[in-house]
């Protein structure tokens, strides 16, 4: 169990800042020396951030996969800072002069200099310092126009960033979390053709219609300029998400497909860029403001308690990848720094011998598909830097399991979770693939987002927002999760983690059913049998009662012996989704009296692939004559089994497509086409009022409904 130190709300007022106008003396001195050095951009970066990261307290590699490459903070840098902050002794530094901020063609880009979110400050070949006689050529709102972007009139107040993160209305924010604490209203609405929308907001007295006006172009958005330069066309799907996403609405999307994820992870990274884009250039702008007030009594809230601004959590390593690529096609960069050793670590071919695999196998398990990573980037002017420590990260991204072991220590003893503290975006992409890992996973992480952190990490206390310190930041948080279909899972996410009080939309497609849409030799007699359930936690026992006693009784009782041939209960396969209640039917298969004459075989996602090999060939060859089957093992697997007669489905798949592909199994391997004159295949399957979603892929969206309410009986027959 996770133990969470809040720390008491620092005071803001005259002392804070003569702490920031402190630190901003020693940061412009330090960079003068830089600047006299002739060093690069990173090198000024890193000098500049020396009391930043010597405050982080941890260790660079424990939280980052690649930070042995970053420079070690200057430990006498960091010995002046507390003398200065502590003694008030006055340094024999030079005076600290303005920064100048511009615009400037590319011929004067050399001369620019930016203050990023944290403090520390990016360099570009050369760091100028304003001279006095410059001051009255510094415009007030020259930050605004950083790549090309004005934040300033109209736009501005029409730009919904600038009312969510930049000048939000703190009593409508006040009145929207109290009421987030109440039930909220949900609304239901056709989207488009062959999707809905369920949409909720924390206000109840003033919930409107959840159908938004559609974006039809790129151009209608405020996107920064150099972003716009870039963005793709939007087809018609990505018209009517495009006002939730950039509004700042939770999603849970369940319509993704191999078809439509590449313009869906374009869409959600092409917003997150112009998140980071715009929160560096709010910063910069009030940085210059700072510097011109002369340690004047003026507060700026624009930061949170820590960097990272944006969380991505993906499946793989190639998932990964895919994403870097879409970054990179969106906000292209002279330098990329440690690119190949991303590339080398990350990407991997796809396998030749997959031809015949499904694309969306392909799509998940192709190229490199280990599931432990996690990576940090760095967002500059001019370049994107890999492997970056978090706590100097814009982005980051990383598996559900490489991001836990990144926040425990020692046995989970201690829990390293600051640097997730002032997340303010999480985009969960191909969530479907995640259930099958281990959802737990992400639960946890989701668990350890925006808490109160317990170290400073070199944050100005006088520049965080306010909802920040209050503890109020997960309210504000967007968050994005794109699944292939909707779960119990996903759903217990969407109603306790996503609690923007902007609102939220979970946007589900309507089904036709997968019953429709299987190719077989021979019609198949296919039977649904429901089952009383009183609650999900019982409902394991009642399953497992009602196979026993009904479908079992029935296979053994027509099962005779060896060699029986496949008329009868030979050549039965045995579907269970979950592993648990897969352990519990092979251990009553290899106990109980009642199956005492039956031979079995089992495949689980923890099956060898050679003892995997050995059960399907003896399945086919009718030495066994029932084979349980997990859907994991299918998931990861995607077994071709051949000898199949009939199924029992345990319950019904997760995966729509593995209906399909588990069907198509009947009458499969020798025999099949003389099969198709014999005994009618059967595929019996158990369902209660608790695979509601499951159903529904199934049998359709219009059948579902009376499936589960039916008074007349329990038994539904499709041919």
């Amino acid at each position: 169990m996770a133990i969470h130190h809040k720390r008491a709300k620092p005071q803001r007022g005259r002392g804070s800042k003569s702490l920031r106008g402190k630190r901003r003396k020693f940061e412009t001195s330090r960079l003068k020396d830089v600047s006299e050095g002739n060093s690069s951009e990173d090198e000024a970066e890193d000098v500049s951030r020396g009391p930043v990261d010597e405050l982080d307290g941890s260790e660079g590699s424990d939280i980052s996969s690649g930070s042995d490459l970053d420079e070690q903070p200057d430990e006498n840098s960091y010995s002046t800072l507390l003398k200065l902050l502590h003694n008030g002794a006055k340094s024999d530094e030079p005076a600290r002069k303005r920064r100048k901020i511009r615009s400037d063609t590319p011929h004067t880009a050399q001369h620019e200099t930016s203050v990023q979110d944290d403090g520390d400050v990016e360099a570009v070949d050369e760091l100028a310092v304003m001279e006095p006689s410059d001051e009255e050529n510094m415009d007030d709102d020259v930050s605004d126009q950083v790549d090309g972007y004005d934040n300033s009139g109209n736009d501005g107040r029409n730009d919904p960033f600038e009312s969510h993160f930049g000048n939000p209305d703190e009593s409508e924010l006040s009145q929207k979390i109290e009421a987030s604490s109440k039930p909220w209203r949900s609304i239901k609405s056709d989207l488009i053709e062959g999707m809905y929308v369920v949409a909720g907001s924390p206000d109840a007295g003033h919930a409107t219609c959840p159908v938004l006006p559609s974006t039809p172009t790129p151009a209608n958005l405020k996107l920064k300029q150099k972003l716009a330069r870039n963005a793709v066309s939007f087809d018609p799907l990505s018209n009517c998400l495009t006002p939730y996403i950039f509004g700042y609405h939770d999603i849970l999307f369940c319509s993704r497909t191999t078809k439509n994820s590449a313009k869906l992870r374009d869409l959600y990274c092409l917003h997150a860029l112009n998140h980071v884009l715009k929160t560096r250039d709010r910063v910069i702008k009030n940085s210059a403001t700072l510097s011109k007030e002369d340690g004047g009594d003026i507060e700026l809230s624009d930061q949170g308690f820590t960097r990272p601004k944006v969380l991505m959590i993906l499946p793989t390593r190639q998932a990964c990848v895919r994403v870097i690529d879409s970054l990179s096609k969106l906000y292209p960069t002279e330098q990329q720094e440690n690119k190949k050793r991303f590339m080398d670590s990350f990407s991997a071919p796809d396998n030749d011998d997959w031809v015949n695999k499904t694309e969306d196998f392909k799509e998940l398990f192709g190229g490199n598909d280990d599931d432990m990573f996690r990576l940090g980037l760095k967002f500059t002017r001019k370049s994107l830097k890999y492997f970056s420590q978090f706590y100097s990260s814009d982005i980051i991204l990383a598996s559900p399991l490489g991001l836990r072991t990144a926040i425990e220590k020692e046995g989970g003893k201690r829990l390293e979770n600051d640097f997730l503290s002032s997340i303010e975006m999480v985009i969960v992409d191909h969530a479907d693939a995640l259930i099958m890992q281990n959802w737990e996973h992400v639960e946890y992480v989701f668990s350890n987002l925006n808490l109160q952190p317990k170290e400073a990490h070199g944050c100005d206390f006088s520049r965080v927002r306010k909802w920040y310190l209050d503890g109020h930041g997960k309210y504000i948080r967007q968050t994005l999760v794109f699944s292939a279909f909707i779960t119990p899972e996903l759903n217990a996410l969407y109603g306790s983690q996503m609690q923007n009080i902007f609102g939220k939309a979970k946007i589900i497609p309507k089904y036709d059913g997968a019953i429709l849409n299987l190719r077989l030799l021979s019609s198949v007699k296919q039977t649904f049998s429901r089952f009383d359930s009183l609650s999900p936690l019982k409902d394991p026992e009642a399953r497992f009662q009602y196979f026993t006693r009904t479908v079992l009784t029935n296979l053994s009782r027509n099962w005779t012996g060896p060699n029986s041939g496949k008329g009868k209960s030979g050549g039965t396969l045995i579907f269970i989704p979950s592993y648990l209640d897969f352990v519990r039917v092979r251990n009553y298969f290899a106990n109980s009296t009642q199956t005492a004459n039956i031979s079995f075989g089992l495949i689980s996602e923890y099956t060898s692939v050679r003892d995997s090999s050995k059960a399907r060939s003896h399945f086919m060859n009718d030495r066994h004559s029932v084979l349980l089957y997990t859907e994991r093992a299918h998931h990861f697997r995607r077994y071709n089994i051949r000898g199949v007669s009939n199924i029992v489905m345990y319950g019904l798949p997760d995966n729509p497509m593995f209906w399909s592909e588990i069907v198509e199994y009947l009458g499969s391997g020798p025999g099949a086409t003389a099969a198709a004159s014999g005994p009618i295949p059967t595929l019996r399957v158990l369902f209660s009022k608790w695979d509601a979603f499951k159903l529904e892929r199934i049998v359709g969206t219009t059948r579902v409904r009376n499936m589960l309410l039916e008074k007349g009986g329990d038994t539904f027959t499709f041919v």
